[in-house]
């Protein structure tokens, strides 16, 4: 950026250098004479002096005008100016902000922050200049004016002249009607339509509006106190809200909960105005448009959605107003001292504004520190505004008298009742809170003061804040409901969606919580789901109500903010929201809007443990699994109606008889039903519906589900099966959509049950499993009940909730890798038992020592790697990770030419972390690439895993391909620049081959969901059936593409392998050929069902693939691949057998080549689990071989629970993949004796990493060394003539025996690691079965082969 410094001269006119010294001299001694003039005079008489900085009020300044003025003003007034940019305009100029306030570049606490932004139309201009002036005029009369140095020394003032420079830039001075551009943005939009609106939400595209986004993080940051937004068109100052649910085009007078006082201050700017305060602007284009007072009603003037008043002031902490300065949009620069002379004033008191109502500090009562976001409620004004960092807050109010309360999560609320608020400069409050003690009581005290020396006004007895509004909500207003809500408590509310109903409508959620974001270590989860039939309307009602009720009593009612504190409660208003929308009020018994769109009931269609439900998993019923396990719910209700009731589980039993389904923990869930019946009287008695259903009884108001009548596919039964979460289903009406007049008498009936069922979740037991050395918590741990057969695990920080009856219980606390513990608890009625648990490692001291023998070294950066992959595998570690790696992408098809040049690309652009390999030419003389990523790539590095991604073996199924190029791109952008990436790329070798049958892709067909076209290479051969180890089984030589992959797999140094096809979905582990049983099934069906449980659709287990037959429910969304297809000479086992590498086969979807359109969606769906790939080839059980003299020992053989078998590399670096548990781990080599060693291997942690040392082995024959020298030289002579015979002997035999060692060597390379074991006398139990004679079938030899 230019600055108006004339040095550039020095470097342009070199042969001018006596003159410019003598230049430089009389610059140096001027500006000596200054500083110490300056010095003498005070910094208010600086005056603007030279003539580039003396302001004419007669000329426009365009973008490059503006940057120079600006710039030269806050080089002039450095101690009270600064300038700085917020962000760039779609065209790259900058969006100045001019900040003036006494010690600019500070942040003093409780300065009130206020601000002015002109020119958001970019044809408005009036705003612009005029705010260059205010600019000018407060830093030229600040020490001049007692005013202005007042203001400017009390007030942290930021002035924008220009929000929308690229608008400004296209417009034509002299254009009062806006006629020829400019309004907009770059993007052509409209900046004031852009921001996220209290009715209809978000609909600009971040990426259009910069602009926008730039001044939302602004806001956000600075929690600016008051603010106004200078337009053009009119004469007016208009005031919130700009628009209204119903968007009227006008005459709808919108009213925000501070209306008076926003009216006020519209006022105060209006009536400083001579030409504003006649309301009668006569502007030509609306001569006869008046404005009472000169202010207006944004929405009351015209119906605006997205504007910026309204985001300030519910978003933003600030109150804002808009102005109006002039009809003429663009008019004569002559006109601009005019404009100047009208608004000065009234921009002068409008700032003054700020400095109304209360402010104060909000600090914490033990040391005094700061407190943040604290929200600051005024009775009777139902907005809320928050503390900033520094714990300073400004609530501007009108004369008056005021109850205030603070309140912050975790803090015993404070009241101040009658603060006194006078005309002129905010009274001062500060609140000071005291932490929460949870003592037995529960109780919760709300402090209370009274100030201005009157006599201590106290409350009266509290009664809790009802719900005021009954009706029944439509989408639409149920969502600006919740949405509101949202933005009125945020200290204590987060919504967010787990999904869309088939008819695209959000799957809502409320959290309330004084956490509400994050999971709390040792706090419960509850949620509450209505509306699960679409016509059954109560429930959807009485969760609203809910919200409203615990958010207005949130505070100052005891039992309220006890249970907020305490609990994370998520409400879920409506599972069914295209159901409810053609329902019918008055309804009794009907069935319209029961189901979802789709005609099925969500009720019936959740996975089932007695029949297998057919009917295909709905987007409401798998939104709804994926969230239920993706957080610890400990209890739940689902709200329905048609009776009164509470059904517990079973709703089924295995002979689908209507006869009492009993769960093994029956006792829990009829204590919990009693919970909330006994709080309804007329459930209670057990009686419900006497004219509808006369002779229908439930004791106590409950009843088993099966017993009353059988519901397969049942969502209670599956929360409880499936999760931690006891789940049950409330009956709350017996009319399912009664008129909206009988609602108070629902809410009234139920709140005290919804509330009490709530406590429910406090009761049992509860605590955390640690580990005993480090104490950290341990997840997936199992805590079982003693005669209770049903476990519940820990969540990912150790910490535990189990329901249960009083009385006392025998718990257990078990966890892969370590020793169970057992304990005894007794339960009581009225709290929760804690049970903490501290568990000991297998084979590690209680006393905290290490393990005998050589250990490891470990620096600091392999412990933060380790730190990371935790992370990586725990909680929202992967979740983030994937979020904040975005990257754009058209997504298409390509075609083995653009394929070709993409990956060619990937290394031209990324050469420092990519190599590209040719692995050999298919049939057509087409390229198999390999793409190796690596921070070194083409270096050997045996210490680091080496994982392969392949697609394309079918060239039918390329959404494989696709989704290994976008991976790709992935890794190589991010590198560098997320440090996720970035380590795990340093620490992995990844080996990516896009397409194995380029020739079949290119015959494949675009939508073509069950075509065979393509799936053959050339010679019309399915690769994955012609991957054969063993010479005798291969009848025809092997395909090009084949011997290629055999080649790759043959390197025998990689870890693990993924490959994607289509046609199912569903993630399947070896073998494909029929082997019964699998050796090491239980860590291959774990690596598969890895990459299932990061894809959201295929753990639920549904493939819903009716147009290939393949239906039903495949647990977790994995199975054997043999179960799926069986076929010999797949890619999968010959990794397996030959490569001694799992390889795992991923089917992305069921549309083998479904349109382009669809690979965003394909890719959002593995994106998470092709990531998880890259954290999981970490873990498992990884080291190091070497002898007693530290060398290693290349060639050894690792044999993994007395089976499979992995090969130490160069530098005698072993890793091998396995499931969470304890592992039997021996070590063999030639001339050493066998090392034994057990390793326990983690779910969630880096590899176990150990050292394995041999020693010689000092035996002969199983005898010891010296015994047999010995012997040997006593029977030597005897020994010479046996050699004698025997050379006769194998004279003889010779020639029978050469042809066989012929044809061992022939196959040397298949048969290497066997024949280096023949080697190893006393090794022979390791080499039963691995060699056969001719005699063996083709079948037994294949089998035997493999690892």
């Amino acid at each position: 950026m230019r600055r108006y410094v004339n040095m550039v001269h020095i470097s342009e006119h070199p042969q001018s250098t006596p003159k410019l010294r003598a230049s430089l001299f009389a610059f140096l001694l001027l500006l000596v004479v200054s500083l110490v003039d300056a010095s003498r005079r005070p910094p208010r008489s600086v005056t603007l002096s030279t003539e580039e900085t003396v302001e004419t009020y007669d000329k426009y300044y365009n973008y490059v005008d503006l940057t120079g003025r600006l710039q030269a003003l806050a080089h002039k007034y450095p101690h009270i100016a600064n300038l700085s940019s917020i962000g760039l305009s779609v065209e790259g100029r900058q969006l100045w902000v001019m900040r003036i306030t006494k010690d600019p570049n500070g942040d003093t606490p409780g300065k009130p922050k206020f601000k002015y932004v002109g020119n958001m139309h970019g044809d408005e201009t009036v705003s612009r200049q005029v705010l260059v002036y205010v600019v000018e005029y407060l830093l030229t009369k600040y020490g001049e004016e007692s005013r202005i140095t007042e203001l400017v020394d009390t007030t942290d003032i930021y002035i924008m002249p220009s929000m929308n420079p690229d608008g400004f830039e296209r417009s034509v001075e002299g254009d009062c009607g806006g006629q020829y551009g400019g309004r907009n943005n770059a993007h052509n939009k409209d900046l004031n339509r852009s921001f996220p609106d209290q009715y209809a939400g978000t609909s600009a595209n971040p990426e259009t509006i910069p602009e926008v986004m730039a001044v939302i993080r602004w806001i956000q940051e600075k929690k600016f106190v008051l603010s106004g937004n200078l337009h053009g068109g009119t004469v007016v100052s208009s005031y919130p809200f700009d628009d209204s649910a119903f968007h009227q085009r006008n005459g709808h007078y919108s009213q925000s909960e501070d209306d008076s006082l926003f009216r006020y201050l519209a006022l105060v700017y209006s009536q400083n105005h001579p030409g504003m305060k006649t309301g009668e602007p006569h502007c030509s284009d609306a001569p006869e448009e008046t404005f009472k007072d000169g202010i207006t009603n944004g929405a009351q003037w015209y119906d605006i959605t997205g504007g910026m008043q309204d985001y300030n002031y519910l978003h933003g902490n600030c109150l804002e107003i808009t102005m109006e300065l002039s009809c003429c949009k663009y008019p004569p620069a002559s006109e601009l001292h005019k404009e100047w002379d009208l608004n000065r004033e009234s921009l002068l008191a409008y700032m003054e504004k700020v400095h109304i109502g209360v402010h104060g500090f909000v600090k914490k009562a033990i040391n005094g520190t700061a407190l943040a976001n604290v929200s600051i409620v005024v009775a009777s004004i139902r907005h809320n505004l928050t503390t900033g960092h520094n714990g300073d807050y400004y609530r501007l109010l009108l004369p008056g008298t005021y109850n205030i309360t603070a309140v912050a999560p975790g803090y015993i609320p404070m009241t101040v009742h009658s603060v006194l608020v006078e005309e002129g400069k905010a009274q001062e409050l500060n609140f000071t809170l005291a932490p929460v003690v949870n003592e037995g009581s529960g109780g919760i005290t709300v402090t209370t003061y009274a100030i201005n020396n009157s006599p201590p006004i106290l409350p009266p007895i509290h009664q809790p804040i009802q719900p005021q509004e009954f009706r029944h909500h439509s989408y639409s207003d149920m969502d600006l409901f919740l949405r509101k809500y949202s933005s009125e408590f945020p200290s204590i509310v987060h919504l967010y969606n787990i999904g869309h109903s088939v008819e695209d409508r959000e799957l809502y959620v409320m959290v309330i919580s004084d956490n509400p974001t994050v999971h709390e270590h040792g706090e419960p989860e509850f949620k509450y789901i209505a509306n699960m039939h679409g016509n059954e309307v109560v429930g959807r009602e009485l969760l609203l109500n809910l919200i409203e009720y615990l958010c207005r009593n949130y505070g100052t009612d005891p039992e309220v903010t006890e249970l907020v504190n305490n609990t994370r409660i998520h409400i879920m208003p409506s599972m069914n929201p295209d159901g409810y929308e053609v329902a019918t009020e008055g309804d009794v018994r009907g069935y319209k809007g029961r189901n979802n769109s789709n005609k099925f009931d969500l009720n019936r269609n959740f996975p089932d443990q007695f029949f297998i439900i057919k009917e295909p998993r709905q987007p409401e019923t798998i939104a709804v699994m994926n969230w239920a396990k993706s957080i610890p719910f400990v209890l739940s209700a689902n709200l329905h109606g048609g009776s009164l009731v509470v059904n517990y589980p079973y709703d089924d039993d295995k002979d689908g008889l209507s006869q009492y389904s009993r769960s093994p923990d029956d006792k829990v869930f009829q204590q919990v039903s009693r919970a909330y019946s006994q709080e309804n009287p007329l459930m209670h008695n057990g009686h419900p519906c006497v004219d509808l259903y006369r002779g229908e009884y439930f004791k106590d108001g409950i009843t088993n589900g099966a017993n009353w009548y059988n519901v397969p596919g049942g969502m209670q039964d599956w929360n409880y099966i499936n999760t931690n979460c006891f789940e049950v289903t409330i009956e709350l009406s017996c009319v399912k959509y009664p008129i909206s007049k009988e609602l108070p008498k629902y809410w009234e009936q139920n709140r005290r049950a919804l509330l009490q069922f709530i406590q429910q979740v406090h009761s049992g037991v509860k605590g955390t499993v640690s580990d005993f050395e480090d104490g950290t918590g341990i997840p997936n741990a199992t805590i079982s009940v003693e005669e209770i057969d049903h476990n519940i695990t820990t969540a990912r920080t150790g910490d535990y909730w189990r329901l249960l009856v009083p009385g006392t219980h025998y718990i257990t606390a078990s966890a892969h890798g370590y020793t169970p513990v057992r304990t005894y608890a007794t339960v009581s009625k009225d709290h929760v038992e804690l049970v903490d648990f501290r568990l000991t490692r297998f084979h590690s001291d209680p006393n905290g020592q290490s393990p005998k023998g050589p250990q490891p070294t470990q620096n600091p950066s392999e412990k933060a790697f380790q730190s990371l992959i935790k992370d990586l595998s725990l909680g929202q570690g992967l979740e983030q990770l994937v979020s904040s790696t975005a990257t754009e992408n058209s997504f298409r098809y390509r075609r083995y030419k653009e394929l070709s040049g993409f990956v060619r690309g990937l290394t031209l652009n990324f050469p420092k972390i990519t190599a590209l390999h040719s692995l050999g030419q298919s049939v057509e003389f087409r390229t198999i690439w390999a793409l190796e990523i690596s921070n070194r790539p083409g270096e050997a590095e045996p210490s680091e895993p080496k994982i392969r991604f392949v697609a394309g073996i079918h060239g039918n199924a390329p959404v494989g391909t696709e989704l290994l190029l976008e991976f790709a791109a992935l890794l190589c952008i991010n590198y560098g620049k997320n440090p996720v990436i970035t380590r795990l790329i340093n620490e992995t070798r990844i080996v990516i081959v896009p397409s194995i049958n380029p020739d079949g892709r290119e015959q494949a067909i675009e939508k073509q969901c069950t075509s065979t076209q393509g799936l053959n290479n050339a010679h019309n051969k399915d690769l994955d059936t012609d991957f054969f180890g063993n010479a005798s089984q291969r009848v025809v030589e092997a395909q090009p593409e084949t011997r290629a992959m055999m080649d790759l797999i043959l390197d025998k140094s990689y870890s693990l392998s993924v490959a994607l096809d289509g046609g199912s979905l569903v993630a399947t582990y070896p073998y494909d050929k029929p082997v019964q049983p699998v050796e090491n099934e239980g860590t291959l069906k774990y690596l598969a069902s890895v990459y299932a449980n990061n894809h959201p659709k295929m753990h639920l287990g549904d493939t819903g693939c009716t147009h290939n037959g393949q239906m039903g429910n495949i647990p977790d969304g994995v199975m054997r691949a043999a179960e799926r297809q069986s076929h010999m000479g797949s890619m999968k086992d010959f990794s397996m057998d030959f490569g001694h590498c799992p390889e795992i086969t991923v089917y992305s979807g069921c549309c083998l080549f479904p349109p382009a359109e669809q690979l965003p969606t394909l890719w959002a769906e593995n994106k998470k689990a092709l990531l998880s790939m890259l954290v999981e080839v970490h873990k498992g059980v990884r080291g190091v071989v070497r002898d007693k003299s530290g060398k290693p020992i290349v060639g050894a053989i690792i044999v993994l629970n007395g089976g499979v078998r992995v090969f130490t590399a160069e530098g005698g670096y072993f890793h091998a993949l396995l499931a969470p548990g304890n592992h039997n781990i021996e070590a063999v080599a030639d001339g050493y004796q066998q090392q034994r060693q057990e390793v326990v291997v983690s779910s969630y942690e880096a590899a176990s990493s150990i050292v394995i040392e041999f020693d010689m082995d000092n035996s002969i024959f199983g005898l010891p060394r010296a015994f047999v020298v010995a012997s040997a030289a006593a029977s030597m002579t005897a020994l010479v003539v046996t050699a004698c015979i025997i050379w006769c002997v194998c004279a003889a035999k010779s020639n029978r025996q050469k042809d066989g060692f012929h044809r061992l060597r022939q196959h040397r390379e298949e048969y290497d690691d066997e024949i280096r074991l023949t080697s190893m006398g006393s090794k022979k139990s390791l080499l039963a079965n691995e060699f056969q004679d001719e005699s063996e079938s083709d079948e037994e030899t294949l089998y035997d082969n493999k690892i």
